[in-house]
Order: structure tokens, then C-alpha cells, then sequence
């Protein structure tokens, strides 16, 4: 018993060390969405593009604003890293009502660095305003970007991912009146649940790097690496493991040992 204690010890010792080095290693790991300065940072573009091609590069935790016509298509680009889940807002101010002849719909689409359209899993991606409306406000928040995925999936990866305003629904007298948006990108944490063992070998984006924008939204660097919060509950498993082992072990030989008769007198 006293080996079995000496063990225990030693095991649980070994469990402490890891917890406390956990948060250093995190630490270690750049998020950008964690970013202080994130509010610091220089305002966003303040225009859009009409195409893929010709989208506005912005990061996350900027705002980026345009001035357009409804109808246009608006087009903006950002880098999302694995980890990350997601969420885009888009706000659209509005012509003044006595100028508008009814009701408009509005929509915002998100499409990853093959221009897939990643679905949203909750927020508000189309919504319509009445004629007496000043704004609308949008949202989009994406699943969580996973770091690897097999060919036939449709799961969202580390790169660009592009933003897509525009109305849908409109009198068509209505074509045409000025309007202001901005764009914003805002990342939280998913944890370790969606980590994986292989990793891209560069961010997912166009065949062609055709946008000089684009290259701007990737120069800051990707932050994935090799620790996330799957590795605490990896190793704490290992150790309960190991601490059962010995206490079934301990128990088992205790039943199988002969009791002692004392000699007969």
C-alpha cells in the first residue's frame, strides 16, 4: 500500500505540473481574435469590391464600411485560422423612407477561399425592412474551422473567407438610392473538441492570388500550432487510467492472498 501511495503521489504531481504549464502554452500561441489591441487596430477599407476578384481585404476586429447603391453587390475578404468559430455582421443604413417605395430584403452571404458558401449555424442572414426602417442589421456565425479535412467534406479551413452583401428583394423603382454598410469580423474560441491531427500546408484560397487585397488580409500570419486543450484532457485520462490500473491491482492481490491460520496449540 505504501508503493501504491508513492505512485499516486507521483502521478498526481505529474497532472499538477501539466495543468500549470497548460496556460503558459497557451499563452504562447497567438490568437488574433484575443488581441487587446484589437480595438486599436486602423479602421477597415471603406470600400467594397462588385466580384471575388476584386473584394476589400480587411482583418477581424476591423470595421469595414462602403458606400453603394442598393442593388450593388458588395464583396469583402478576411483570413479565419483554425480554432476559430466565426461570426460576421453586416449593418445596412438605409435611404430615408420618404424616398422608398416599400419594403427590401437584405442578405449576407459567407463563402470560404473556394467559394463555397459555408451555412450559417445561428444569427440572422436575411432579414427584411419595412419602408419606414432607418437600418438593418445582419449576422452570420460560422461553424468552427477545423485545421484538416478529408476532400469530399464541406468543412470550413484555415484561409480566406469572403463576405457577400446585397438585396434580394426590392420595388424596382427603389434601384439604385444610396446606401451605407459596414462589415465586421469577430472570432471566438472553440476549443479543443474541434481539434485535429493534420494541418493544411498553406491557408486555403484562390487557385490565382489575382487580389492584392487578399495578400494583406493574409500577411498577418496564421496562428494554429501544435497545443490545444485536448491534450489536458488526453493526459488527465491517461492518469485516471493509470490510477485505476493500480488500484484494481491493489485490490486484486489483497483477495488473492492467503490468510495466515495460526499454528495450533
Amino acid at each position: 500500500m505504501r508503493t501504491v501511495r508513492l505512485l499516486t503521489a507521483a502521478l498526481l504531481s505529474g497532472a499538477g505540473l501539466l495543468a500549470a504549464a497548460a496556460p503558459a502554452a497557451l499563452a504562447d500561441t497567438p490568437t488574433p481574435s484575443a488581441d487587446p489591441s484589437a480595438s486599436a487596430q486602423a479602421a477597415g477599407p471603406t470600400e467594397a469590391g462588385t466580384t471575388f476578384r476584386t473584394a476589400a481585404a480587411f482583418e477581424q476586429g476591423q470595421r469595414a464600411t462602403a458606400d453603394a447603391s442598393t442593388g450593388d453587390y458588395l464583396y469583402w475578404v478576411f483570413p479565419a485560422d483554425a480554432g476559430q468559430r466565426t461570426t460576421v455582421k453586416a449593418t445596412v443604413k438605409l435611404p430615408e423612407s420618404a424616398a422608398r417605395s416599400g419594403s427590401s430584403t437584405w442578405q449576407v452571404d459567407v463563402y470560404d477561399g473556394l467559394r463555397r458558401r459555408q451555412p450559417c449555424t445561428y444569427g440572422m442572414q436575411k432579414r427584411t425592412a419595412a419602408k419606414d426602417t432607418a437600418s438593418v442589421d445582419l449576422s452570420c456565425t460560422l461553424r468552427p474551422v477545423r485545421a484538416w479535412a478529408d476532400t469530399w467534406a464541406n468543412e470550413p479551413l484555415p484561409g480566406s473567407y469572403y463576405v457577400r452583401l446585397t438585396v434580394t428583394s426590392l420595388p424596382e423603382q427603389d434601384l439604385g438610392q444610396p446606401i451605407s454598410a459596414q462589415v465586421e469580423a469577430v472570432s471566438a474560441d472553440a476549443g479543443g473538441a474541434y481539434a485535429v491531427d493534420g494541418a493544411l500546408a498553406a491557408p486555403l484560397g484562390p487557385a490565382k492570388a489575382a487580389a492584392r487585397e487578399e495578400e494583406r488580409a493574409l500577411a498577418s500570419g496564421w496562428s494554429a500550432g501544435w497545443w490545444s486543450d485536448r491534450w489536458i484532457w488526453t493526459a488527465a485520462g491517461g492518469l485516471l487510467g493509470a490510477l485505476a490500473g493500480i488500484a484494481g491491482y491493489t485490490l486484486t492481490r489483497g483477495r488473492g492472498r492467503p490468510s495466515r491460520v495460526p499454528p495450533a496449540v
